[in-house]
């Protein structure tokens, strides 16, 4: 049977046989070639910043007032450049560290700057308590949104959500003149106790819809047989449910971390004593002592910047995955 006119007008305009293969190995030759230049040049954007920060670090005092500045330190006084003439120095990260001998320690000498010795282990406190009481609770209140029925329930999940969208910098007087009354009513009151709560307070709401998310997904029956096999609902929830939401709980963890370690305003704020804030305070702090010194302050952040890094490297691919399957479950 012929082809009717409405099939032939709609037909598409067919390509001549000596063209289409030409422009098909041009495609697979230029599109690799030009994604992995665009990626290239994506993450030469992104980590620029980073790379400068290290070679500031390292630069000696004669090499940061240079003009014009030189972005490696490797220049030769003809104009030319050699990796052996490279100028790299620790100065900055010693005004950090301030190293002092002590035959009492371990090494024979301490670390006596404040980064290091104060508000380093302050936020490593409220880091790692913050991340996981926020995991702890957000998995509770996330399991009874998934798994209960009752009254309220679809309200509450709206004013959770609601919450997470709260601006941090709202809600810190309130928090202010609750930490000054209860300092002033409260026996034995501990700030730093207050700073992990309100920490977990921020926190919460979107990590219980991250992990909400996660609960939904998996099926009833699985609790249903392990209760029929004797085990009890808290039994089934920790042997069943819980190690398959695993990635929710570990992303959640892993954000909290962070989001806690880089924060600075409410920290700032809501403590009143110096020596309970944290390491963000602490750079802060340092800007005012060693303004000029430019090497030293980039020593700072690269010390700051670190912990962080190095957790995201050890843990990537736990994060990458929790990601992944967390969006396709979602």
């Amino acid at each position: 049977m012929s082809d009717s006119p409405v099939t032939r007008a709609s037909a598409p305009p067919t390509v001549p046989t000596a063209q289409r293969p030409l422009r098909h190995r041009i495609q697979r030759i230029l599109q690799p070639w030009l994604l992995q230049l665009a990626l290239i040049i994506l993450c030469t954007i992104m980590l620029f910043p980073i790379f400068s920060t290290v070679m500031l670090s390292l630069k000696t005092e004669a090499d940061v007032r240079r003009r014009p500045p030189v972005l490696i330190p490797c220049d030769m006084p003809d104009g030319g450049w050699r990796l052996d003439a490279c100028r790299f120095a620790l100065d900055g990260y010693r005004r950090v560290f301030l190293p002092r001998e002590n035959p009492t320690a371990l090494l024979g000498w301490e670390i006596t700057g404040r980064i290091f010795r104060l508000y380093m282990p302050n936020t490593l406190l409220y880091a790692t308590a913050s991340a996981l009481l926020t995991t702890l609770l957000a998995s509770m209140a996330a399991y009874a949104f998934s798994r209960y029925r009752f009254r309220g329930r679809q309200s509450l999940l709206v004013g959770v959500l609601a919450l997470s969208g709260v601006p941090l910098l709202t809600m810190l007087l309130a928090l202010y003149r609750m930490n000054i009354v209860m300092r002033n009513s409260l026996a034995g009151y501990d700030e730093r106790a207050f700073m992990i709560a309100a920490y977990v307070g921020f926190e919460l709401p979107f990590a219980i819809w991250l992990i909400k998310g996660f609960f939904d997904t998996i099926p009833r029956e699985l609790e249903e047989a392990a209760r029929m096999d004797g085990a009890s609902r808290l039994g089934a929830l920790g042997r069943i449910v819980a190690p398959l939401a695993a990635p929710g709980m570990a992303s959640i963890l892993l954000l909290s971390y962070v989001n806690v370690w880089n924060e600075f305003i409410a920290n700032y704020l809501l403590m009143t004593r110096a020596d309970y804030r944290g390491v963000m305070y602490g750079v802060y702090d340092y800007i005012a002592q060693a303004l000029t010194a430019y090497n030293a302050l980039a020593a700072a952040c690269i010390i700051v910047m670190f912990p962080m890094i190095a957790v995201f490297l050890a843990t990537r691919n736990v994060f990458l995955h929790s990601m992944v399957e967390g969006a396709l479950k979602g």
